[in-house]
């Protein structure tokens, strides 16, 4: 977990949907203001159940002085998702991290395309008051199960009535999944294409960006995909500033040796999803596993997120 959290207190909790509820925090103590946050950030909740999961925050950049985050009560949730529905209460006291950003949105991009599946529209409510805000154009594909499912349509409409154009798939209403390759292809080539969602939802989209040769692709995933991976094996870290080397075995993560041998590295989520544990790799080859840096950050070979990307050579030095 972060070694820097910030205090807050839940202020206000709101059933966005059935399932999503939207949670105000503001700063624990009078005087004391949060740091701004860009579009698409997320923060770490530090629950009281000792787990700590990352949400994105919704609210606008210019609203400062608060966040606002939507969670979905996961059927399969691990714990995060049904301690914040079933147990967190106006009020309540949170440790919470500061901002970070892994899903930028390019401001400069004269038209922006949003597909968003279910729950993550959230960071996507930022992005897309930001965009309105400097004038840009954008659409967003909103897809969901059910028009009952479906969250923050208040807020959406807002963003219609400021110009926004959206385009609505209810699964149970057309008894069919979205045709990605229609949606996609009616944009130009030239604009920012963006999604959130379910990870089948991201893999479809991904292939069909490829099939239309669309090349500004951005997205963000809520879980690690399943992909095989090669047989680890164990190799040696050198830990530059902390002047130590360890050894991690083949079923272990550097985070988790690290922590072994009394250090402790900022970390959240343990699935290469949120950042938390990017670390500077001062030389060796890295097994990249994360769902965060894009190809050419991996072939940098600058940075690894240290719960689940390896080493591809015998030893890494690292700025830790």
């Amino acid at each position: 977990m972060s070694t820097s959290t910030l205090s807050a207190r839940v202020h206000t909790l709101r059933y966005e949907a059935p399932d999503t509820i939207s949670v105000e925090l503001k700063p624990a103590e009078e005087g004391v203001r949060f740091p701004s946050h860009e579009p698409g950030s997320h923060i770490d909740l530090h629950l009281g159940n000792g787990l700590v999961r990352n949400y994105s925050v919704l609210n606008p950049c210019s609203d400062s002085g608060r966040y606002v985050v939507g969670v979905l009560k996961d059927r399969k949730s691990r714990g995060g998702s049904k301690f914040v529905h079933e147990n967190l209460r106006v009020g309540q006291m949170l440790k919470i991290s500061e901002p970070r950003n892994n899903f930028a949105l390019d401001e400069a991009a004269l038209h922006s395309v949003f597909l968003a599946g279910g729950i993550g529209i959230t960071p996507m409510l930022c992005m897309l008051d930001r965009l309105l805000e400097l004038g840009r154009t954008a659409d967003l594909i909103y897809c969901s199960r059910s028009r009952q499912d479906t969250a923050f349509l208040q807020k959406l409409e807002t963003m219609t009535a400021r110009g926004l154009n959206i385009t609505y798939h209810f699964d149970n209403e057309e008894g069919r999944p979205p045709d990605l390759k229609t949606l996609l292809s009616a944009h130009s080539p030239a604009a920012h294409f963006y999604a959130c969602g379910p990870a089948p939802m991201l893999d479809a989209f991904q292939r069909e960006c490829s099939n239309l040769n669309l090349h500004q692709v951005h997205l963000e995933r809520f879980t690690a995909p399943q992909a095989p991976q090669p047989a680890a094996s164990d190799f040696t870290v050198e830990l530059r500033r902390s002047a130590k080397v360890i050894q991690v075995s083949a079923g272990q993560s550097i985070l988790d040796a690290m922590l072994d041998n009394g250090l402790l590295p900022d970390h959240s989520c343990r699935e290469g999803l949120c950042g938390a544990c990017e670390t500077k790799v001062l030389d060796g080859q890295v097994d990249h596993r994360d769902s965060i840096l894009t190809a050419e950050e991996r072939r940098a070979n600058k940075s690894m997120m240290i719960c689940v990307s390896r080493c591809s050579s015998q030893c890494l030095v690292l700025d830790a």
